[in-house]
Parts: structure tokens; sequence; C-alpha cells
């Protein structure tokens, strides 16, 4: 599939032999790794935007590859799948309660954001979480305005891990009207971007629901989606567009059609150099969302696990052909606070290597 085919990996002798590109120590897509530095200490002048670049030099040997670049070529053509690591206030006491740590431990946001942060940062710092089967993640604003082993969150990953930081920029879903739940107004949205570019982060993410399938709301969530994305787009960072359909929505075949049929009509309206990525949820029909992802707009297409189990989100992965996975519970499913880091990093390799293997067909 696209996203288990091997892009620089191969150029640096790696080799496209299937499920093998999943296993630990596979050749990473950005060949060794770059020392730790700001991320916008040196810049490489392009006709969209000034972006920091690393002092690698392109394959072809012609320029210096500016680490846009390089994180754009990773996430088209490396092997691996999304980490969705962007839990917000509302899902975050869950999140912690899954993870062992009961809503007693803590005491207002503060300490629960710095509770869940603790959560990343051990998952992130983990051996078993690298640029070899993981070829992004996706963070909470929070987990972006903190640090790691002191670094910024984004800095941290791309530098030491070859991981490509993303932002989830939505403030969380509007009240249910025509069947589906918008995304809250975003009022600050244009400074958000602005220090995220600042902090190193390549692209967002933001979602709504469809709950129902309406077509008039599945068109309001898809224009809303799109309007974003070009504000997004003008920031120069690559977003992620997610109109989830609830796995429980009670026609979710239907639902998808609409749902496709007015994607396809965003994607053919963009310009050329509008790219985006899209997070879907796992449909009824295998291969439903092929004609996204072979849409020239389209970076990739991942897959949120939706509140499936790890294994019945797997399962279903593995029959799309060319999507791969962005989870996030399915991913910490089984991990707690109380393990040790032996048996920690043991349970995050077993979810990583299902979930990248999931994402190789």
């Amino acid at each position: 599939m696209v996203g288990c085919s091997f892009g620089r990996g191969a150029l640096d002798g790696g080799t496209a032999e299937g499920p093998k590109a999943c296993r630990k120590g596979a050749p990473s897509a950005r060949g060794n790794s770059i020392p730790l530095r700001a991320p916008n200490d040196i810049h490489l002048k392009s006709d969209r935007i000034d972006r920091p670049f690393s002092a690698n030099i392109d394959p072809r040997g012609t320029r210096p590859v500016s680490t846009f670049e390089e994180q754009l070529e990773k996430i088209r053509s490396a092997p691996g799948f999304i980490a969705a690591l962007d839990q917000s206030g509302g899902s975050t006491p869950r999140a912690l309660a899954s993870y062992g740590i009961g809503e007693d431990e803590w005491s207002g946001e503060d300490e629960m954001f710095d509770a869940v942060h603790a959560m990343r940062t051990r998952i992130v710092t983990m051996p078993a979480f690298d640029g070899d089967r993981i070829l992004g993640a996706i963070l909470f604003e929070g987990t972006m305005d903190r640090d790691v082993e002191g670094h910024s969150t984004g800095t941290y990953l791309w530098a030491t891990k070859q991981v490509v930081p993303f932002l989830k920029v939505d403030k969380g879903l509007a009240a249910i009207e025509n069947g589906v739940q918008l995304m809250k107004p975003m009022p600050t949205l244009d400074a958000t971007l602005e220090r995220a570019r600042a902090l190193g982060i390549f692209g967002t993410k933001m979602r709504s629901v469809v709950k129902e399938a309406n077509a008039e709301g599945i068109q309001a969530i898809v224009d809303q989606q799109f309007e974003v994305g070009k504000q997004i787009i003008g920031h120069g960072l690559v977003p992620i567009l997610e109109p989830e359909v609830d796995i429980h929505c009670p026609e979710k075949a239907e639902a998808e059609k609409l749902l496709l049929d007015r994607l396809m009509a965003g994607l053919h309206a963009l310009d050329d150099d509008q790219k985006v990525m899209l997070k879907l949820t796992l449909p009824e029909v295998d291969g439903f969302y092929t004609p996204c992802i072979q849409h020239p707009n389209v970076v990739k297409v991942v897959a949120l696990s939706g509140g499936y189990s790890r294994d019945e989100a797997n399962a279903r992965l593995s029959r799309q052909p060319k999507m791969v996975a962005s989870f996030s519970r399915a991913l910490v499913e089984g991990l707690s606070a109380q393990q040790s880091d032996e048996d920690f990093n043991a349970g995050l390799d077993t979810a990583i290597e299902s979930i990248c293997q999931a994402s190789m067909t």
C-alpha cells in the first residue's frame, strides 16, 4: 500500500519486503537522525512560505531538503501509521482512567493536563515508539506547548524519533443539528497556527461527526471542513480533515455514500497546490474510499478506530487497500501507569506492530 512502500528508506538501502517493513529496526524513511535544534533556526525560502530546513541533501544531489519536504515525503510514502495522542479536556479524564489514574489523583484542569502529558511523554519516549513504524503523531494543544526531555514536543518527535508532528486545532463539537455535529467556532485559529509553525508542527487535525445519513447535515460538515482546511493551508500547514461517521449511525453505509460524494466534490474544487489529508471512519464497504486515496490533492487517507476494539479496528483496516491507521484508544489499549517500563514498552510494541501490520495492505 502507499503508506507502506518505501520513499527515502529505499533510497538509503532499505527494501519494501511487505510486512517486514513494520518490524522494529526497519529502515527509517528519513535515514539518519538529525541533531536537536530550534525548529526555526535556519530557513529555506520557497514560493509559499519560509520553512526550517535540515542539513540533509536531496537524494538527487541537487540542494538541501527542507524539513517540510522531508516530512511531506515521509507521510506520502513511508511505512507506518499515525498515532493519535490528542485527547482534549472532554476526553482526558476517560483516557487517564483507562491508563489507571483516577480522578482522585489529580485536582483541577492544570493537574489533569500535567498527568496526561506525563502519560504521553512516557509513550513517546519509549524505545518502541519511533519513526520506523510511526509516521506521525497528533498532539493536543497543551502537549504542543509542553516540553519532552527539555525540547518542545514537536521538535522532540521529529529530531529524536523522526515522527512528524500534527496538532489538533478544533475546539470541540457543536450540538447536533441535521443529524451532524459541526465544529465549534475557532476564533483564535490564525494565532494558534502561527504558534504551531514556530514550534515545528507540520500539519493539523480537526474533527466533526456524522450521526445520521442526512444530506443537508453532511454537506454542512464537508463545507466547514474544507473552509477551515483552506485557512490552515494558507499558513503553510497540511490539514487532516476528519468528518467522522459515528460507528453507531443507524444508516452508516448510506451516510458514507453521502460523505464520499461530497468529499470528492470538495477535493475537485481545490487548487492544484492545496494538499489535504483525510481521517475517516473505517467503512462498511471495503475499499470504499479508494477514490479519495487516488485524488491528486490528497497526501494520505488515514482511518480512525472510532470506538472499535484494537482487534476489530485492525481487522477492518486490513481490508482497506492503501489506507493506514490513525488510532487513539486502540493504540493505548491495555497500557497502564502501574506497569513497569519494561512491560509498558512491550505492550506498546505489540500494539504498534499489530496496527502497523494492519496498515500494510
